[in-house]
C-alpha cells in the first residue's frame, strides 16, 4: 500500500511528463496571444479563471481524465472566455458592473466604516492586519482603506501633513472618498 502511495508506473510518470510539456507550451502560446493580464488578478473574474485554469492544469496532469486535449480544449476556453470579458469589459459598463466586484471603503481617514465590515465580511482584526501589513504605525497616518474587486486590501497612508488625496483615485469605490 505505501510503495503504491509513493510510486507510479514509468508509463504513467513519462505521460505525466509529456503531457506537462504540451500544457506548458499551450498556457505559454495562449499567454503571449491574450497577454500578461491573462494571469492577474484585476478584477474577481480574473481571479476565477486564473484559478479554474490553475484546476485544469493538475487535473489534466495527474488524474489523465479529462484527457490531454480535452484539457487544452479547456485552457483554449478560459483564455478566449477571459479576453472576451475584458474585451467586454472595456466596451461596456454594464458588462463591468456584472463581471466586476465593487471597490468599498472600509476605512475613510482614522473611520473604520463597521457597516462595510460587515457587509465585506471583513473582521476588524483583519482590517488591523493589513494596515500592520502596509506599515501603518498610526491610526492617524490612514487616509483610506479599499478592499479592492479582487479582495485584495489597499492601505492608503501617509504623514497627516501631506495634501489631500485626488478623489479621482477613488472613481468607482462603494461610499464617499476620504475628505483629507
Amino acid at each position: 500500500m505505501i510503495q503504491e502511495w509513493l510510486w507510479a508506473p514509468w508509463g504513467a510518470i513519462g505521460l505525466v511528463v509529456v503531457s506537462a510539456v504540451i500544457v506548458w507550451a499551450a498556457l505559454v502560446v495562449l499567454t503571449r496571444v491574450a497577454g500578461l493580464r491573462s494571469f492577474s488578478k484585476m478584477s474577481g473574474f480574473d481571479f476565477a479563471v486564473t484559478v479554474a485554469i490553475g484546476s485544469l492544469v493538475s487535473t489534466v496532469l495527474l488524474t489523465g481524465s479529462p484527457p490531454l486535449m480535452q484539457g487544452l480544449a479547456g485552457l483554449l476556453a478560459l483564455f478566449a472566455l477571459q479576453m472576451g470579458a475584458a474585451y467586454a469589459r472595456q466596451r461596456s459598463s454594464t458588462v463591468q458592473g456584472w463581471v466586476d466586484n465593487e471597490p468599498v471603503f472600509l476605512m475613510r481617514g482614522q473611520d473604520v466604516l463597521e457597516e462595510n465590515l460587515a457587509k465585506t465580511g471583513v473582521t476588524r482584526e483583519d482590517l488591523f492586519g493589513k494596515l500592520r501589513e502596509a506599515n501603518v504605525t498610526r491610526l492617524e497616518e490612514v487616509r483610506a482603506v479599499v478592499l479592492e474587486t479582487t479582495g485584495d486590501v489597499s492601505v492608503l497612508h501617509a504623514d497627516p501633513s501631506q495634501p489631500a488625496m485626488d478623489p479621482e483615485l477613488f472613481e468607482g469605490v462603494a461610499g464617499e472618498p476620504p475628505s483629507r
